[in-house]
């Protein structure tokens, strides 16, 4: 049987995460990983923001880790030359209605330790962006956009040249309880079993399968799974825009908002579709949902200028569910099994404070081995 200090489950952006700031600790790492590449899940299939921290309640566990992520992304970004822009994003009330909306966002962004945001008229909002249809906005400087695949090689990268392996390829079928940690048992082309001091479930849509395949992890503590799905529809000609423009939220999500990749093609999503299995095909009727939402703050978008793209699917832990619910990271004082460390519901912002959520992991665990 191998063994190892630390096992990672799941190399998406936070697995990666994870793996690197324990391997920079000095831990012994591998990180397993189903499918034949890293990142293919959530962690692929996300709107690459860079978020601030503004919407989200005051308190969460999920507001601070966003908020203190964001500058450690932007200063890895810097370091390991991984493509982003601080693009910034407009926040947009297109009527008189919706400013108090907007304002109840920008209190919420200043409880939460965002104090950057500005208010931009209709004639400043318009010579930021002249395509827009605007009553009042706020602007977020802070605000940006990732390469998410270049953030998440630099990861392994930095993992590796610190010792941490990876095998693809290698799901996890089961696990048990150990005099010392937990035995992993996993399938694939090459079924081994490992024993793991520490072991951190960062499986993403896959988590509370793995939960419950671990005997011993109490069932009632692994939270339901809720599929939401997100659908993106791209720009099919050059992008008027230069910021990030965000409508007021929509329950479940951030309304459909409009995004730019590195290269500056523009994007629109996610809308917010409640499934009952994985799915990532994109319906082209929704189309006519995102034309109505999108003229909204660009009245001028052509007929037949949106075309399918791609879509993504949340992992929540409740339904309907918008940005209240919590991320979950459990250690044995929340379930009760020694060495066993479960992230559930990590949706967005996952990405943005996938590095404060790596260090805080990093922190149970050395309190967990100096406890041992």
């Amino acid at each position: 049987m191998d063994s190892v200090e630390c096992l990672v489950i799941g190399a998406g952006v936070v697995g990666l995460a994870i793996a690197r700031a324990l391997a920079r600790s000095g831990r012994e790492v591998v990180v397993l990983e189903s499918e034949p590449v890293i990142g293919s899940g959530v962690s692929s299939r996300n709107s690459e923001v860079i978020h601030a921290g503004i919407y989200y309640p005051t308190g969460l566990d999920k507001t601070r880790l966003c908020v203190e992520g964001k500058a450690m992304l932007y200063a890895f970004c810097q370091e390991y030359g991984v493509p982003h822009r601080r693009c910034g994003k407009i926040l947009v009330a297109t009527t008189e209605g919706e400013i108090g909306e907007l304002a109840a966002i920008k209190r919420q962004a200043e409880a939460n330790g965002v104090t950057d945001l500005g208010w931009l008229g209709r004639d400043e909002a318009r010579g930021l962006e002249p395509a827009l249809a605007v009553t009042k906005a706020l602007l977020s400087p802070s605000s940006g956009i990732i390469d998410s695949h270049a953030f998440m090689l630099a990861l392994l990268g930095d993992a590796e040249q610190r010792g941490a392996m990876l095998a693809l390829e290698t799901p996890v079928v089961s696990g048990r309880t150990a005099p010392r940690g937990l035995i992993i048992e996993t399938g694939g082309p090459n079924p081994t079993q490992i024993a793991a001091n520490i072991v951190v479930n960062s499986a993403g849509l896959g988590a509370q399968a793995l939960a419950r395949s671990i005997a011993g992890m109490p069932r009632e503590k692994i939270p339901p799974l809720h599929l939401a799905k997100g659908n993106y529809f791209a720009l099919a000609a050059p992008s008027p825009f230069s910021h990030l423009i965000y409508p007021i939220p929509t329950p479940g999500g951030l309304g459909i908002h409009l995004t730019l990749d590195i290269s500056g093609r523009a994007r629109f999503g996610p809308d917010v579709e409640w499934i009952e299995a994985i799915d990532y095909a994109v319906d082209p009727g929704r189309g006519d949902a995102f034309y109505a939402a999108i003229r909204s703050y660009w009245p001028d978008l052509p007929d037949g200028a949106l075309q399918p793209d791609y879509s993504g699917v949340r992992p929540k832990i409740e339904r309907p569910g918008g940005s209240s619910a919590d991320f979950l990271i459990q250690d044995q004082r929340g379930h009760g099994v020694a060495g066993l460390i479960n992230l559930f519901g990590i949706e967005s912002p996952g990405l943005t404070s996938s590095l404060a959520i790596a260090d805080w992991v990093a922190r149970i665990v050395r309190e967990t081995r100096a406890a041992t």
